[in-house]
């Protein structure tokens, strides 16, 4: 007895010993996501807190606020970016459009191919053009740190059909966020935009106010559309959902370099992340999708290759209409080039 009283006396005299001697972290870094535990942004923070915070020897602590803790949506959250209130924030593009209207690139439909296309170009120098667009916009206020994924792929799903070919899409009443560039995309393939807030669509495909939506599995899935009555999901792969990772330049720069590298790293394995995250939980989406009775189909390459024509005249737009909008369809271009190119070049040399 006495020698297990001096073991725990033990023990609590070296616990003691390390909170007497621990220091403050010399910077905490406060992160928000609006949205919840079983995102893939939060699986991304998860992964960044560990790795910076052991990194860096404890010497930067990173606070995560999962919700709307810190600020209710991406105009709010941006500004708390801006005044160093808060230090990292993800957005959609849609999200930070109505300060970089130029990030609705992203939103372009039928640009990148496939999961690999779409992280070599998001792992390279177009984020970095972006990045210097946003500085200098924000007047080097918001830096963005790297560009992830958030719920896979947008695909088109309906309550009335099987969408095979754009024709299909004549008529069908699809909801879009309340801005302009996914409203052109859905009159470009002959239906009918229609801007509702998300918290209203399952109601809205009951009552058929909508009767199709762009979504990924994950969402469709996570919100129960399927018992509102949507059964047909075409997988089209239109929009790679990207997840725009913001982060206040005044707190970055402020860091030695040594800890920015930590930082930059940590981004890294962040965007890693969340690009596997998707991969895995639409497994179980499409799964029970299918199970459910939902119509799950893929298009061929020729019916893939119309709705890419028949999307087309949304490029035009873009660049008669978004500020800065040729630059950064110039540079995502000219990456997606660069990604086929090297993909193509590795797929052939593992082939032999």
């Amino acid at each position: 007895m006495l020698k297990t009283m001096f073991k725990t006396l033990a023990v609590s005299a070296l616990l003691a010993g390390t909170a007497m001697t621990a220091t403050a972290a010399d910077y905490t870094l406060r992160a928000t996501a609006n949205s919840n535990e079983n995102d893939e942004d939060y699986d991304g923070l998860i992964v960044f807190k560990n790795y910076v915070e052991a990194a860096s020897n404890g010497a930067i602590e990173v606070e995560l606020f999962i919700g709307t803790q810190l600020c209710s949506n991406g105009a709010e959250c941006l500004q708390g970016v801006a005044d160093g209130s808060i230090d990292i924030y993800i957005s959609t593009s849609g999200g930070a459009s109505g300060l970089f209207p130029y990030v609705q690139v992203l939103d372009l439909p039928y640009l990148m191919a496939d999961d690999r296309i779409a992280e070599h170009v998001l792992s390279g120098d177009f984020t970095r053009t972006m990045r210097d667009m946003a500085l200098e916009d924000s007047g080097d206020a918001i830096r963005l740190m790297t560009i992830g994924n958030t719920g896979g792929w947008r695909n088109f799903a309906n309550t009335k059909r099987r969408v095979a070919e754009p024709g299909d899409m004549n008529g069908l009443k699809i909801r879009t966020v309340v801005a302009d560039l996914p409203q052109e995309l859905v009159r470009a393939l002959g239906a009918s935009p229609t801007p509702i807030p998300w918290p209203e669509l399952f109601t809205s495909f009951q009552t058929g106010v909508v009767e199709g939506s762009k979504n990924g599995i994950t969402d469709i899935m996570g919100m129960k559309f399927p018992d509102a009555g949507l059964q047909y999901v075409t997988l089209d792969g239109h929009a790679y959902m990207g997840a725009l990772w913001w982060m206040s330049n005044e707190t970055f720069m402020s860091m030695p370099d040594d800890l920015k590298t930590v930082v930059v790293d940590g981004f890294y394995g962040l965007q890693q992340a969340t690009f596997a995250s998707p991969k895995r939980k639409s497994i179980q989406a499409y799964a029970d999708f299918v199970a459910g009775g939902g119509d799950l189909y893929v298009p061929t390459p020729a019916q893939k290759a119309a709705f890419k024509e028949a999307a087309s005249p949304v490029y035009d737009w873009f660049k008669d209409n978004v500020t800065r909008g040729p630059a950064i369809f110039d540079a995502l271009t000219a990456a997606v080039a660069d990604a086929e190119a090297d993909i193509g070049a590795a797929r052939a040399a593992d082939l032999n």
